[in-house]
């Protein structure tokens, strides 16, 4: 129902800051189009695409691609799914915006804003490889009903390297955990040497956070925050 992921949108108050950030993180940039009226930049690991949006909203925001959003809006009332923002004119981008029980945005957008990357050019960023984003949630039960109606598919819960409940979908993977663990959405990337991505964080002058998700070891895992406040989590293989 929701459509095919595209981005991770993220708001940020100063584009330049936020890429030079996530370049030293071995992200890479793809050509953004002129959809928007704002400042907009695109960059990737080559699993996970990231928004980066030079104006006020409500975020981070799960943003997928969705065909005839008219239709959609229909759809969507019709299964009782509230929209928070409902943008149809014929002068711009057409844009629905809805939360799940939780608060979490959802962004869905009649067309891509970027172009892919060109095929061979994927790879792991310094982070390491990226598993999935990891929203904080109140109820799952009703979480759960929320992302299924999207095209998600939940999975039993696991506890390692967090505890948290899985979810799949061919474009993006997502999962639950508890606010006490964090009341943050977490980028959860698998690391193959934590003790290498410290050091060339380090090199290149990024200070990971203190502030770790609740009960977690500071040896098996590291934070990192951008400057617009996103929140990056490298595991250790175990």
């Amino acid at each position: 129902m929701f459509g095919r992921f595209l981005e991770l949108g993220i708001a940020t108050p100063d584009i330049a800051a936020s890429v030079q950030f996530y370049e030293r993180l071995g992200f890479r940039q793809l050509f953004a189009g002129d959809a928007w009226p704002h400042r907009y930049g695109v960059l990737s690991d080559g699993r996970i695409a990231l928004g980066l949006h030079e104006r006020a909203m409500p975020g981070p925001s799960v943003t997928f691609v969705l065909p005839d959003l008219v239709q959609a809006r229909a759809r969507l009332t019709a299964v009782n799914i509230e929209l928070e923002l409902a943008q149809l004119g014929e002068d711009r981008l057409h844009e629905l915006r809805l939360r799940d029980p939780a608060g979490q945005p959802v962004t869905l957008l009649e067309a891509r804003t970027f172009s892919p990357a060109a095929s061979g050019t994927e790879g792991d960023s310094l982070c390491g490889y990226f598993t999935h984003l990891s929203l904080p949630q109140t109820d799952f039960k009703a979480a759960r009903r929320f992302w299924e109606r999207g095209g998600m598919v939940a999975l039993p819960e696991v506890k390692h390297p967090y505890p948290h409940v899985p979810l799949t979908s061919d474009g993006l993977d997502l999962a639950f955990h508890r606010r006490r663990l964090s009341e943050a959405p977490l980028l959860v990337f698998d690391c193959d040497d934590l003790s290498r991505l410290r050091s060339q964080l380090r090199e290149r002058g990024v200070a990971p956070s203190a502030r770790l998700p609740r009960g977690i070891d500071q040896a098996s895992c590291a934070l990192i925050e951008a400057p617009e406040g996103t929140q990056l989590w490298s595991f250790g293989r175990l």
